[in-house]
């Protein structure tokens, strides 16, 4: 537990510079990272290691691209490994042994349109269909100290969807909203 308080002060202190998460994968670079997901729309489970501690793991990339797909339309599209150790290193500050529920993560064109017509809150543009983002919570973390550690991440966007209890993330540049 101290060892993680320390290492989210670190991270607190590096954050106006725009180096946490780089500082906090590097740290996190010798041991394996892995997620745990729950879809919230299809009631699929995923576990997966997805860093063996030196690289990327390209069959657990692949599952995960498969496990992110556009759920409406069934279509795939590669996501950014950058936002798995978004996921990945907010999990490790906020002490978390909980599964992240995914409400979205790639969206088809046509998809993002269909939604884009009926809320003012999907972007034309979205980052969900370059496989850059994802809306989220975390089962045992409340979703206003998720935000507060991904704002401490200051790595990507940072979406607060209270009403609707999730968190969106991107790997675009800092900026938040909601």
């Amino acid at each position: 537990m101290d060892r993680i308080r320390r290492q989210f002060l670190q991270v607190a202190a590096m954050a106006p510079m725009g180096l946490a998460l780089p500082w906090f994968t590097a740290h996190a670079g010798q041991r394996e990272r892995d997620l745990n997901f729950y879809h919230t729309h299809t009631g699929e489970k995923l576990s997966i290691v997805y860093h063996d501690g030196q690289e990327y793991l390209p069959d657990s990339l692949s599952n995960i691209n498969e496990y992110l797909r556009d759920f409406r339309t069934g279509e795939l599209h590669s996501i950014d490994p950058g936002l798995l150790d978004q996921l990945y290193a907010l999990r490790q500050l906020t002490e978390s042994r909980g599964v992240f529920e995914v409400i979205s993560g790639y969206r088809s064109p046509k998809t993002n349109a269909k939604l884009r017509s009926r809320s003012k809150g999907v972007a034309k543009r979205s980052f969900h269909m370059q496989g850059r983002a994802i809306d989220t919570r975390l089962t045992d973390v409340s979703i206003s100290n998720l935000r507060k550690a991904a704002l401490t991440v200051k790595s990507g966007g940072v979406g607060y969807y209270r009403k609707s209890n999730f968190l969106h993330l991107d790997t675009g540049r800092f900026r938040t909203w909601g």
